[in-house]
């Protein structure tokens, strides 16, 4: 009763702060132009944005089957990606999409640590290739921040995800715990095989820039004009802020992060929040593929 209490309550906060940040948003921007330049979208880039984030779910399918030291079919991997795609976007702040894809996984592999490891180890190779690309675009794009203090937010967000791997991985907190020790079994195990670790970095480098073509491409559908580098720079720290567990689906950091770093080169409020907007509604149906999978994956259990 407790834990669910403090589930709502969580939720409740959750949407509280995605709810305040828009109001703030939406207070300072001419939301009828907002609209109207979503309205306007061109519907083709709008269809390929779609079409790169499922194309990404698939090559993330791959990549998780790399990391897992059972065999497990690609099409099942994906299915099941899928199915967490959708319970993230369309139940956010009640059910995790990888709370879903480890309890499906699990009855397969039927062990909850390789699981539960596998699946993190899938999103840190994820992260991992989106430092590598923020970090190494950053030097190309400096002048863009001028003066702007945003331009520590980068090498901020890179040292910090430095540190916490090495405290992770290098110093091994938590390993007395007897499901953390299991994690670091498999670790060790996957970090024997270098060949996979360079496969899935790889992997993970050509999502990403599957991932950042999809807003390059609805940037472009709403007519925004921004330098191509800029996106390599600015959406590693879009993506770090809106998967802080602070708002419903990064509702809300989303967009005050897009207009306050595409501000950083003129352009309007309208126009950043409009491309926040319709990456969002790209991955929202870009999901809905997943209710069904889920659909006929529980009419077949039964």
């Amino acid at each position: 009763m407790a834990l669910r209490t403090n589930k709502i309550l969580i939720f409740i906060l959750k949407s509280s702060i995605s709810a305040i940040s828009l109001y703030i948003i939406f207070s300072k921007t001419d939301i009828r132009h907002t609209f109207y330049i979503l309205r306007n979208t061109n519907i083709f880039y709008f269809l390929a944005a779609i079409s790169l984030y499922i194309l990404s779910q698939l090559a993330s399918s791959f990549r998780w089957k790399m990391l897992l030291p059972e065999r497990f079919r690609v099409r099942r991997l994906f299915s099941l990606y899928m199915i967490g795609a959708f319970f993230s976007t369309f139940l956010p702040g009640l059910i995790g999409g990888d709370v879903v894809k480890a309890y499906y996984l699990n009855k397969d592999a039927k062990k909850l640590s390789l699981t539960l490891a596998s699946i993190f180890m899938d999103r840190y190779m994820g992260y991992l290739s989106l430092m590598i690309i923020g970090i190494s675009a950053l030097p190309f794009v400096s002048d863009y921040f001028g003066g702007s203090p945003y331009k520590w937010v980068m090498p901020l967000i890179f040292i910090a995800f430095v540190t916490g791997s090495f405290l992770f991985f290098g110093l091994k907190i938590g390993k007395r715990l007897s499901v953390i020790s299991e994690f670091y079994d498999y670790f060790s195990l996957l970090w024997t095989r270098k060949e996979i670790i360079i496969k899935t970095l790889l992997t993970s480098l050509v999502i990403q820039f599957l991932n950042f073509s999809k807003v390059i491409i609805l940037a472009a559908g709403v007519g925004a004009d921004i330098p191509l580098l800029l996106f390599f720079v600015f959406l590693p720290i879009i993506i770090t802020i809106t998967t802080l567990p602070i708002s419903i689906s990064g509702l809300g950091l989303r967009e005050g992060s897009f207009v306050l770093l595409l501000g950083l080169i003129g352009i309007e409020p309208e126009l950043a929040t409009s491309i926040s907007i319709a990456w969002f509604l790209s991955i929202f149906v870009g999901s809905l593929p997943g209710l069904i999978v889920y659909i006929l994956h529980k009419n077949k259990q039964e």
